[in-house]
């Protein structure tokens, strides 16, 4: 069972995504949890889910979504819970554990949610160690291009920096069908989805070596008795 936990940093706001690929479909779960109210984030993931874009909804409510799309030619259900509670640190780390893979999300028109992510990311890298963790890096609010205060460079960097794929996006603009902010949401979960993959094909290359070597050890072992 592969569970990728995909966390969405934007502000102080905190996402998770759970990736089962033992059944087919495959199941993924998306369990959101804020630290602070964040509007924009749970508008990204109703625009990731339902390509529609909230402008107000209520932070004390606990709200379920589903949603099934197709990913690399596979179907995926997804279902996330965006809960309403403050999540302290044993609970950030819980999640950590649980999940494989992270997107961590920020705001363009916000430089301290950028400046957020390091830290973030270093939780992330001391709970999983020694572990790499795989990540994508979101920077959302694209289309407030006017109250920009995080370059897109800066974004590159940072992502060049945590060796993870980068992207921009806004959940306020884009529709069903078009090349727009839904299509670049659903390329994050997408190369998330492939890097989870291709870390489980190497671990699973490194637990065959590993298995072949000490089969190996063990008939020599057998032999070297049967020959004394």
């Amino acid at each position: 069972m592969i569970k990728i936990s995909v966390a969405f940093k934007h502000c102080t706001s905190l996402l998770m995504l759970f990736l089962m690929f033992d059944t087919l479909p495959v199941f993924f779960k998306i369990i959101k949890s804020f630290v602070s109210v964040c509007y924009r984030c749970t508008s990204l993931v109703v625009r990731l889910l339902t390509n529609r874009f909230i402008w107000e909804y209520d932070p004390t409510l606990e709200s379920t979504y589903r949603h099934q799309a197709s990913i690399d030619d596979e179907m995926v259900s997804m279902e996330i819970l965006d809960t309403a509670g403050q999540e302290d640190l044993l609970q950030k780390e819980g999640h950590i554990r649980w999940g494989d893979g992270f997107v961590l999300v920020y705001d363009i028109t916000d430089r301290s949610s950028f400046e957020d992510v390091a830290p973030l990311r270093s939780l992330l890298e001391e709970v999983r160690k020694p572990r790499h963790v795989p990540l994508v890096l979101v920077g959302n609010k694209a289309d407030l291009e006017h109250a920009r205060q995080v370059a897109t460079e800066e974004g590159e960097r940072l992502a060049a920096d945590m060796a993870c794929a980068f992207y921009e996006c806004s959940a306020c603009s884009g529709t069903a069908g078009t090349a727009g902010a839904a299509g670049t949401v659903a390329e994050a979960f997408h190369e998330l989805c492939r890097e989870v993959r291709r870390r489980r094909a190497v671990q699973g290359k490194s637990r065959r070596r590993s298995s072949t070597t000490h089969v190996k050890q063990a008939i020599n072992k057998m032999l070297t008795k049967i020959s004394s």
